[in-house]
């Protein structure tokens, strides 16, 4: 065990440590809602787990849906460490309802 009166450095790794021993600090996957815009003001809303690789797919025109948008760009994107966050928000945003029309009206896009 790692005494406090050692080095400032052993003191935090002993810290965090015990925080990920006892379950308060997770290293868990992050998963993303995001939103493409292209040159035409269309949009396309998507979910990832890995939103490097998932962006790259789009701009090299794998993805069905969006390869025929022209020019995307990364527009918007949340963060979420729950997966089911992620999806249900995902979901709400895809039915162009009040979360749709509020996230527009708050990125100041038109619709």
């Amino acid at each position: 065990m790692v005494s406090w009166s050692q080095p400032f450095a052993n003191g935090w790794i002993w810290v965090l440590t015990q925080l990920f021993a006892k379950g308060w600090v997770q290293n868990e996957k992050m998963y993303y809602v995001y939103l493409l815009l292209n040159t035409e003001n269309q949009k396309y809303i998507g979910y990832t787990q890995n939103l490097r690789r998932r962006i790259i797919e789009h701009l090299h025109k794998k993805t069905y849906t969006t390869k025929r948008m022209g020019k995307l760009s990364l527009f918007y994107y949340e963060a979420y460490a729950d997966q089911e966050a992620a999806i249900e928000r995902e979901r709400k945003l895809k039915q162009f309802g009040s979360s749709y029309h509020g996230l527009i009206k708050r990125l100041k896009l038109k619709t």
